[in-house]
């Protein structure tokens, strides 16, 4: 990404704010969606390749995340939000893929933060519709960037436009190494391509 395009970045990704953080850790390289209930078209759809990673915490549920994440999650109440939001880190999105097959979704659990009951519910909701799989390739911000939290942040959505400073991206450097990242990449897209093999 260009210099000049992340000081105009304003486009942010909605996700749990625990899978932000384990994003930020390079924990994980792997978001699983179906969108919000508020999409347009009822589905999710990659509506920019660069973002901001945007923490949410109010529907955030520890009986889907594995145990070391479960851990990290403190329940709030119903339309909670924080008064100012912790951005952290901008991603690029350099894969995508929609795959409808238990078996192959089941069979990525490895790579991301939730566990089998969170993956079930995925497929079983609106099972016509394919889960869409993100790659990121996460970059951390040297300095957490705080912004104050608006109305318009809110609601069942995955994108928003941030009020960002155009300088807060400057100073970021990616969570994991290149070799590091696409090697997570080989061993997802050999896991699916196991899936997609005509020898099965």
């Amino acid at each position: 990404m260009s210099l000049s395009s992340l000081q105009t970045l304003t486009a942010a990704l909605k996700e749990w704010a625990v899978t932000v953080d384990a994003l930020t850790e390079g924990k994980t390289i792997l978001l699983l969606r179906k969108g919000g209930i508020r999409e347009q078209g009822g589905s999710f759809t990659v509506a920019h390749s660069s973002l901001w990673l945007y923490p949410t915490y109010e529907h955030q549920k520890p009986h889907l995340l594995k145990p070391e994440y479960a851990d990290r999650v403190l329940p709030v109440a119903s339309g909670w939000h924080p008064e100012t939001v912790k951005i952290q880190s901008w991603a690029e999105i350099t894969h995508t893929f929609q795959v409808s097959e238990a078996d192959a979704v089941e069979a990525l659990l490895p790579f991301h933060v939730w566990n089998q009951q969170f993956v079930t519910e995925r497929l079983k909701w609106k099972p016509k519709t394919p889960i869409a799989l993100l790659l990121l390739r996460v970059h951390r911000l040297a300095q957490p960037h705080i912004i104050p939290y608006r109305p318009e942040y809110g609601g069942c959505k995955s994108w928003i436009d941030l009020d960002v400073k155009p300088e807060s991206g400057l100073d970021a450097r990616p969570v994991l190494t290149e070799s590091e990242y696409q090697g997570q990449v080989a061993a997802i897209q050999k896991t699916l391509d196991f899936f997609r093999s005509p020898l099965r």
